[in-house]
């Protein structure tokens, strides 16, 4: 039986109507912890004029793999071992990246190689989405994020809900520039930042 996360069912609607937008432009995406593959194999089969390549670590690629062979369009590609720690990443240059959910459970030397990587990565123009729960000017953005946030730093005191400024700086040195902030449903956000063409 398929790994099922219910937090991806909820979420998957909502994201896709920002990436059907914010990638309508783009041809490759690069998607950094793609967990169970429910959103890889949605976003592929709904916006199928992108490669959509999946990455997890090498460890937990399996749920991964077995829910790609099943339901996986022909433009989802295999996918890869990527840990954001360990430089270079293993693809070639994409147009797009994105990832949903991961910064929060990351340490923090990893969420800096996370911007490092797609610094590396990331085509001119390109475009970098990161959906997730974040705080600004150090608050949170409800009561629910502010509980989520102890019972992550209780269970790993190296992750926790990020602040976007910290983020934004991080961003800024790997040559992005913010685009849009999408307020989502249960008090997440979908963070958008654009590099620009080359001159």
């Amino acid at each position: 039986m398929l790994a099922v996360s219910e937090a991806c069912e909820r979420n998957k609607g909502p994201i896709l109507a920002v990436l059907g937008a914010e990638l309508a432009a783009s041809r490759s995406v690069l998607e950094i912890g793609s967990g169970t593959g429910q959103h890889a194999v949605h976003f592929a089969l709904h916006l199928p004029h992108l490669s959509w390549q999946p990455t997890e670590l090498g460890g937990e690629l399996g749920p991964l793999d077995e829910r790609i062979r099943l339901e996986g369009p022909p433009n989802l590609q295999p996918a890869i071992a990527l840990d954001v720690r360990r430089h270079p990443w293993p693809v070639g240059r994409v147009d797009a990246v994105f990832s949903a959910n991961t910064l929060h459970i990351m340490a923090w030397d990893a969420v800096e190689h996370f911007f490092r990587g797609v610094g590396a990565v990331l085509a001119a123009p390109g475009v970098l989405c990161v959906y997730g729960p974040f705080r600004y000017r150090g608050g949170y953005t409800s009561a629910s994020n502010a509980q989520f946030d102890r019972y992550l730093r209780q269970r790993d005191p190296l992750s926790g809900i990020r602040d976007f400024e910290a983020l934004e700086r991080l961003a800024s040195g790997a040559g992005l520039a913010l685009a849009a902030d999408h307020a989502m449903p249960a008090h997440n956000q979908t963070l958008v930042w654009r590099r620009g063409a080359e001159e």
